[in-house]
């Protein structure tokens, strides 16, 4: 039973997203485009675990000889998020915001249980999305990148 994937593709829909499934995957993708730049979502749906998890992730894979700034940039962007944080993958410079949810045990879930992490991850994204984008090019520090998006 697809519980929880029945529940994203009702949501999406509802919701007027253009979403693809992904084949071999309970998962569907989608683009989002935000006042900063566009980049690809997708939503996983965890049916063992009756969760789903929406990732962003950010277009660009940061080049090596960035991801430590990158890295010290997202570390300082998670310090006291509440829900979602943002991740790299050190080995090839992925980075992406992941926001996620438990569902009750056979309880209805209804689309007002997942807009609020799948708005809050790629509202995120889009207010670090500039500074993460100047950090991973090596035009900033994190420092001075996370004070401009979190004072500005």
């Amino acid at each position: 039973m697809a519980r929880v994937l029945d529940a994203l593709n009702r949501f999406f829909e509802d919701d007027d997203w253009k979403i693809d499934p992904v084949e071999g995957h309970n998962a569907v993708r989608m683009a989002f485009s935000g006042d900063a730049g566009k980049w690809a979502c997708f939503a996983q749906a965890r049916e063992d675990q009756e969760q789903m998890v929406f990732y962003s992730v950010f277009p660009v894979n940061v080049p090596e000889e960035h991801r430590t700034e990158v890295a010290l940039f997202l570390t300082r962007a998670n310090y006291g998020m509440i829900l979602g944080n943002f991740e790299i993958d050190l080995r090839d410079g992925e980075v992406r915001y992941k926001t996620a949810t438990d569902f009750e045990a056979n309880a209805e879930i209804e689309p007002a249980m997942i807009k609020p992490h799948v708005y809050a991850n790629v509202l995120t994204m889009d207010r670090y999305y500039g500074a993460l984008q100047a950090v991973a090019a090596g035009e900033k520090d994190a420092a001075a990148a996370i004070q401009e998006v979190e004072e500005g």
